[in-house]
């Protein structure tokens, strides 16, 4: 077997190797200067024409009033002025004139959780509503998801005569409608040619289909033409009453075809260019998401994301431009989706069920779990537990009380071996004191040694009382996660708490004083002082010596559960509530735990256990092994250091 120090090597080799492998691969499958600059040199004429066709498209804006009005004044219009608008229109938009001008309007797309409103002109969403969910403070009206002044979404066409279009001024016709299937046809001078927009909400989802369809596109688009470039904007509201956990929460994500999800910053402005292929794109909220899913994959993405002012009724505005596959000659569809809904966890992953692994698309990632072993610790423990005890139709706040009973029953073998090890500590206090009596502090070593000779006469290790404590530490990180992205807590009410997902505040005033805020919230102020009590009886059952660093952490310990007030005073109810609970039961474990064990008791069976060791000694434990060889190493080295002055001094 391996020692720790060459298990470290080896596994730095070993990922060296990969990386190197990775960045050959990578090298070998980059694209050439040649066509970085090609491809660039197209999308900076498409943009640079796009900018024109926006120029062009003001003065036709302009033009069109100044028509408009001339025939509201005029009974009728001359037939030469009207040839001279239509002559205007197929000079200013070419093949797709017809669509110039269009009515105003939207069709709606409804099942029993998303209604969603397509805009005549530009042929894209522009509404979303859920409706099983609330803008916050309000019982009747469906949340927003996003309106008609907080999105955009275009995509540019070059014509066969060479002019740039974006599909965002032109209007598109809905043709065959229903509640859950709409085409939004995009005509053009031609009869048989023409571009449509498909969109398809099945019941009971969340996940709209989107298909671009072309039809004999040939002869009214440029034959030069690869892709489709596609821009997409969206600002997002505030949703919910606490904007700072909003903020941290929302972000801009995507994934890459090779499954790797990367995201930009959620406390600054930020920005990305991606050269590689990504498959989906989601503008997310701390509790709900838009998220853009490519059947192929987008190609050139860059993204931005940039934060709102804090008065402004919005937190992030997310940017992305894009391009698409596109074949004029073929009349191939171009396959999107767009899911709209929560940020709950077992409806994103069911996405993925019965479909094969390269095919996933893993949106259940949008919802924070945690690091890797926290994050399994939510998928495998946490979230089943709340699941099946949300299903019985219990209410949220007994769920809570329940998952915590379950936790606590989980953990309770380590957190006795930690207090019974504690236990062991305490009762050898009088001869720790004893020997920091005997060797003071300038024969620290002779003062260690001794120390080390105790723990290892009683068969106490000072690290046994550390270990099951580090085995909750997970299980503790596991539920900080959990409870601020869980959905399910959003308006969900117990006792004086209006909303489990958010702060209870009892006291408010309505402006940021650091670092409490500009709220008083109390559960947090429950569990500060619970937790205060439970470190005085933490305190009352360990060997804590009376010397000046003793008594500094004593005021450490105290000083904690402040801290934590400060910090958690921000954090959703739900999880106060937990930790409440769970310091509660706490305090009553230590309490069971100290009636159970007998300090005269202990001490006789470390005493009979010691005589034992005695007789038939046994190999010492790595640790205390490695102490007393350190202590020995230590030893020699002194003695070597005095010979070294006394061969000086003479």
């Amino acid at each position: 077997m391996n020692n720790g120090s060459g298990w470290d090597k080896n596994s730095l080799i070993g990922l060296g190797l990969i990386g190197l492998i990775l960045l050959g691969f990578t090298l070998w499958n980059r694209p050439s200067a040649e066509q970085i600059a090609a491809r660039q040199h197209v999308h900076d004429s498409i943009r640079a024409a796009r900018d024109v066709a926006m120029r062009e498209q003001q003065v036709m804006d302009s033009l069109n009033l100044v028509l408009r009005q001339q025939a509201e004044n005029e009974e009728a219009a001359s037939p030469a002025s009207a040839e001279e608008h239509a002559e205007t229109l197929r000079q200013l938009y070419g093949p797709f004139a017809p669509s110039a001008e269009g009515e105003e309007g939207e069709v709606v797309l409804e099942n029993n959780r998303v209604r969603l409103h397509l805009a005549r002109k530009g042929g894209v969403p522009c509404r979303a509503e859920l409706k099983e969910y609330h803008a916050y403070g309000d019982s009747i009206q469906a949340l927003n998801l996003f309106r008609a002044d907080e999105t955009g979404m275009l995509f540019t066409l070059v014509t066969s005569n060479n002019r740039v279009l974006t599909t965002d001024n032109l209007y598109f016709e809905p043709i065959r409608t229903s509640d859950s299937t709409v085409t939004m046809r995009l005509r053009t001078s031609l009869a048989d040619s023409w571009i449509d927009m498909e969109y398809t909400l099945p019941a009971d989802e969340y996940m709209v289909g989107m298909r671009i369809v072309p039809h004999n596109v040939q002869y009214v688009l440029a034959q030069n033409m690869t892709s489709l470039e596609m821009l997409w904007e969206q600002r997002i509201p505030q949703q919910e009453r606490g904007r700072k956990f909003e903020e941290r929460y929302a972000r801009l994500q995507y994934m890459l075809l090779n499954g790797s999800i990367e995201e930009l910053s959620e406390g600054k402005d930020d920005s990305r260019k991606e050269a590689g292929q990504v498959r989906w794109i989601a503008y997310k909220d701390q509790f709900f998401s838009t998220v853009l899913i490519a059947d192929d994959a987008f190609m050139s993405s860059g993204f931005t994301s940039k934060l709102e002012g804090k008065r402004s009724r919005y937190i992030k505005n997310y940017h992305t431009t894009a391009a698409l596959p596109f074949s004029v000659s073929s009349n191939k569809a171009i396959g999107l989706r767009m899911y709209l809904g929560p940020n709950h966890y077992n409806t994103l992953k069911a996405y993925d069920e019965g479909v094969e692994r390269s095919a996933r698309l893993h949106l259940n990632e949008l919802v924070p779990l945690g690091w890797k072993i926290v994050s399994w610790i939510n998928k495998i423990l946490v979230i089943p537990m709340f699941d099946l005890f949300t299903s019985w139709g219990l209410h949220i706040g007994l769920v809570i009380l329940l998952m915590t009973v379950v936790i606590k029953l989980i953990i309770l073998p380590f957190v006795f071996a930690s207090y019974r090890s504690s236990a062991k500590m305490r009762v050898l206090r009088p001869q720790l004191e004893a020997i920091n009596e005997k060797y003071p502090p300038e024969k620290m070593q002779e003062r260690q040694q001794a120390t080390m000779a105790l723990y290892s006469k009683a068969g106490v290790s000072p690290m046994s009382g550390c270990l099951p404590m580090l085995f909750q530490f997970p299980v503790l990180m596991a539920m900080f996660w959990f409870f601020p992205t869980a959905i399910e807590l959003r308006g969900q009410s117990f006792l004086w708490a209006e909303d489990l997902s958010t702060y209870d505040a009892i006291l408010s005033w309505g402006r940021d004083i650091w670092p409490i805020g500009d709220h008083l919230s109390l559960f947090c102020i429950l569990m500060t002082v619970t937790n205060i009590a439970y470190t005085y009886v933490t305190m009352q059952s360990q060997a804590v010596g009376n010397d000046p660093s003793a008594k500094m952490m004593r005021w450490m310990m105290y000083l904690m559960p402040l801290m934590f007030f400060f910090i958690f005073n921000d954090y959703a109810a739900g999880l106060s509530y937990y930790y409440l609970l769970s310091l509660f039961f706490t305090i009553l474990q230590t309490m069971i735990f100290r009636w159970s064990i007998n300090d005269e008791k202990l001490l006789r069976e470390i005493e009979e256990n010691a005589k034992k060791r005695e007789k038939n000694p046994k190999k010492k434990s790595g640790f205390m092994a490695r102490q007393e060889e350190m202590q020995r190493e230590q030893q020699r080295m002194a003695r070597e250091n005095a010979k070294k002055q006394q061969r000086k001094m003479f």
